[in-house]
């Protein structure tokens, strides 16, 4: 049986080129598939590995109850001063605890690419915020001066927003603002957004000495949990405190979600017509050599070994076309870069990511297309009369 099934398929593959138009047909719409596919599935991977990514499990984030994200949260100078005395919290060499209260509010910022305006974040941070963010490194320039109107920009922002360029003046809102250095933390979430002192912001905000966020650095990522108990048994505050992982994960997950939602359907409506373009040429496969399988048959040629033989053509077919479409996706959008709006409300920037679980997903797509495709033209093929060697 495997001998005969090696020499159908020899003979189905040398006779490629009498179909060479149809099969290049078939092999291009599915690599088509496999491009589209991958492409959305680059886009959610890099989005969730630059926000999921991003955070420790030994810093505690806290936000009124309820927020979904920090622009719908508010806290007092109260609740920071409450939550300054928790257990858990870890102490600086001058002996208070390490903790950051926040200010974000929305400004916006004008695309490189296509000259929209976009959401970004401005974050106001004490001295305590940019060591509690793993990897902060200045690359050009310095730190903003307490009380002065400047700004520090993430790399991010670089890349994809134009006016942010280092001593560049830049006015967001009513309020003209100058950029004096440049950050990265890593490719982070962090990196989309923009830095100054929360002084500074919540003067210009008139925020008074309200903030949004508070994190706090814990002796041990099971710390969060005595400060969790804590909150929870304080009758003064109304705050949810989660690790700042599992809060910029539940940030990510939406956008996610919905970027597979758009891709996944896609994929699966341009696969339909991948199918249908791969079985026409699988048909015209069977037709064309009739009379060769009919004097295959004849001569002690099984019908399954038929079957196989056209069942292995349509796989090899639809796996050159799952190859090109990978290698394509791989070449075109692997480590690009790209912004899209996230759990806050603001553009972030990320690098598209082929890795290898999407590329094992998206040549399964193609296997199953290759399989559909070949079946029925196969059980055709194993059922050519042995008349139809007489035929002319």
């Amino acid at each position: 049986m495997f001998k005969q099934t090696a020499a159908i398929t020899a003979m189905n593959i040398r006779s490629i080129p009498q179909r060479l138009g149809m099969s290049l047909a078939a092999i291009v719409s599915i690599a088509f598939v496999v491009g589209v596919l991958l492409a959305f599935m680059a886009m959610a991977n890099g989005f969730r590995a630059t926000v999921s990514g991003t955070g420790a499990e030994d810093v505690a984030v806290m936000l009124r109850a309820g927020s979904q994200a920090e622009l719908n949260s508010n806290m007092s100078r109260d609740d920071v001063l409450l939550v300054e005395r928790g257990p858990g919290i870890a102490a600086g060499g001058n002996g208070a605890p390490v903790t950051s209260a926040e200010l974000y509010v929305i400004v916006d910022g004008k695309k490189r690419g296509s000259g929209t305006d976009a959401n970004l974040p401005l974050r106001g941070v004490g001295p305590e915020g940019p060591q509690m963010r793993a990897g902060f490194t200045m690359t050009e320039g310095r730190m903003f001066e307490p009380g002065a109107a400047e700004l520090i920009v993430g790399e991010g922002v670089i890349r994809e927003f134009s006016g942010f360029e280092l001593g560049e003046e830049i006015r967001l809102g009513t309020n003209t603002w100058r950029v004096v250095g440049v950050f990265s933390t890593g490719g982070t979430v962090f990196d989309s957004e923009i830095w100054s002192e929360i002084g500074v912001l919540q003067n210009l905000y008139s925020r008074g000495s309200s903030v949004q966020s508070m994190r706090a650095q814990m002796t041990s990522p099971e710390a969060i949990e005595e400060l969790q108990a804590y909150v929870e048994n304080e009758p003064r505050l109304n705050l949810d405190v989660q690790s700042e992982k599992e809060f910029l994960a539940s940030q990510a997950g939406g956008t996610v979600t919905l970027i597979k939602f758009l891709g996944w359907p896609l994929a699966v409506a341009m696969a339909i017509g991948a199918l249908a373009g791969a079985w026409n040429t699988m048909y015209s496969s069977v037709d064309a050599r009739t009379k060769e399988i009919a004097t295959l048959r004849a001569i002690g040629f099984s019908g399954f070994s038929a079957f196989l033989g056209t069942m292995i053509e349509s796989l090899a077919l639809a796996i050159l076309g799952g190859i090109l479409g990978a290698a394509a996706a791989y070449l075109l959008f692997d480590g690009i870069s790209a912004s899209t709006l996230g759990g806050g409300f603001t553009q972030v920037v990320f690098s598209f990511a082929v890795t290898p679980a999407s590329l094992i997903a998206a040549m399964i797509l193609a296997i199953i297309v290759g399989f559909l495709a070949g079946f029925f033209p196969a059980m055709r093929a194993a059922r050519v009369p042995l008349l139809a060697v007489h035929q002319d």
